[in-house]
């Protein structure tokens, strides 16, 4: 691996099911049902999903989970 490329964040179980589902199209809405969660809380992953990879938006965060795997 070069030395200027970053390794991808550690995330929590939770997160890669969050960032499944967020790559897969899926609203928060669907994200909390299919989870068995709230809407907020899901925002709140969301959130710290965007902090960890430096994303400021949900279309930034969906692309980069997809380039990194994380796929429906």
């Amino acid at each position: 691996m070069a030395d200027n490329v970053e390794a991808p964040p550690a995330f929590t179980p939770r997160e890669q099911q969050v960032l499944v589902l967020l790559s897969g199209g899926e609203t928060d809405r669907g994200i909390a049902r299919q989870l068995g969660i709230s809407r907020h809380t899901v925002d709140t992953y969301l959130r710290h999903l965007r902090r960890k990879t430096g994303t400021t938006n949900r279309t930034q965060l969906a692309v980069l989970a997809a380039r990194l795997g994380y796929r429906a």
